[in-house]
This record gives structure tokens, sequence and C-alpha cells, in this order.
């Protein structure tokens, strides 16, 4: 399966960028090819593992989804993740011969599932994804009782997906230095999604006065 995207050299984000952008935007698409040949979509979160050679993927569908029949039937799939994202007025240029763009962060993955049937192993996993969005739930979860416990697990099934390749895509306008400043500016006041673009622009070194084009 092709994970592919177009991707200019100037907006190629590299790993450590990659993983920063799938733990601050969990919220996938799963991506897989059904019977019937076409693409099979699941939105959910992820759990993200990084030991620093591998990344996997965690996460899990309610059992009446047919998506983790198709990730058994077939293992290999896409899993995009979509960062911040913004209009760009043409006014941020200082000549009026510009047009509007989008600016975004986006990451591929091509992955590897292997399905977790085991009730304590999928105990782990929804463990880890409390951990990420709730912590205190934990407590709450445990004292549900194990008979209430193993009725939910026995709802879901959960998944490891292990990334074999990825892609990621910073696109901030790094190639027109001249845009920086007020397109940082505009950024900046404007709302969650604008104000996260601003503050990748800080991480990548732009509109700090000396900011040269970044080859992210």
């Amino acid at each position: 399966m092709l994970q592919a995207m177009y991707l200019p050299p100037q907006f190629k984000g590299d790993r450590d960028k990659a993983a920063a952008l799938i733990q601050e935007n969990p919220f996938a698409s799963l991506i897989s090819i059904d019977d019937a040949g076409l693409p099979y979509v699941t939105h959910l979160p992820l759990h993200l593992e990084d030991s620093g050679e591998q990344l996997v993927l965690l996460g899990h569908v309610a059992k009446p989804n047919p998506h983790w029949r198709y990730l058994q039937a077939r293992p290999q799939a896409v899993v995009t993740f979509l960062g911040p994202h913004a209009y760009l007025s043409p006014k941020v240029y200082p000549d009026l011969a510009r047009v509007p763009t989008w600016n975004y962060l986006a990451v591929h993955c091509t992955v590897e599932a292997t399905l977790i049937e085991d009730p304590t192993a999928k105990d782990a996993l929804l463990k880890k994804l409390i951990g990420d969005h709730e912590p205190p739930y934990a407590q709450q979860w445990r004292d549900l009782g194990e008979e209430f416990a193993h009725k939910m697990l026995a709802g879901i099934v959960g998944f490891e997906l292990r990334v074999t390749d990825l892609q990621c895509k910073v696109k901030i306008n790094q190639h027109r230095r001249e845009s920086h400043a007020a397109m940082k500016a505009i950024y900046a006041a404007g709302n969650e999604n604008e104000q996260a673009l601003a503050g990748w622009m800080t991480r990548l070194g732009m509109a700090t006065g000396s900011d040269t084009p970044t080859e992210t």
C-alpha cells in the first residue's frame, strides 16, 4: 500500500518532528483495504511508543467495526495524522503579485498490524491511552470491578501498528522569508490552529530577525 504524499524538500520533516506531531495530535485516520478492494477508514486516537529506533502505534476498535478483520487479513495499512493548519493570506507579502495558500503539518505512516486480543494485554493498552488523555481516570477504571472490565474488554479488539515507513510534511512557508514576520504576527494573534503554527515557527527558528529558509 502506498502512503506517499507530495513533499517538496523544503517542507520535509524528520523523524523527531514526526514523533512530536503524533504525540501532540494523536487523533488519527487508520486506512486499510476492505474485502471489496476499497479504502476503509477509521478515525481514532492512537498511543505512540518510541524506543528510539522503532515507532509503534497502539489502538483499538469496537468489535462490531470490521476494520480489525481487514487488518487481520491484510496487515499492511496507512495511518495519517493532521497537525495544526490554517489559511495564509497574501497580505503577508511585501508585494502584490502573490496568491493565498494553506499551511499545515501532517504525518503519513506505513504500518504492519498485529492484533491484540488477550484481555490482560488489552487492559494494558487501555491504560496507556488513559495515561495520554486522563490519568486520574485510571483509578475509576480499576474501581469499576473485574466483571465490568472483562465485559468492556470483550467488546474491543486492540492492535499494535509497527511503523515501517513515514513521511512528515511541515509546510509553513519556509521558502518565503519575506513573509515570515507578518505571518507569525497574524498567526500568533489568531485561533488555536494559527497559534500552534506560530509556535512551530518558533521551533523552526523562523521570524527571529536572522532566520534562514529551514529545510525541515
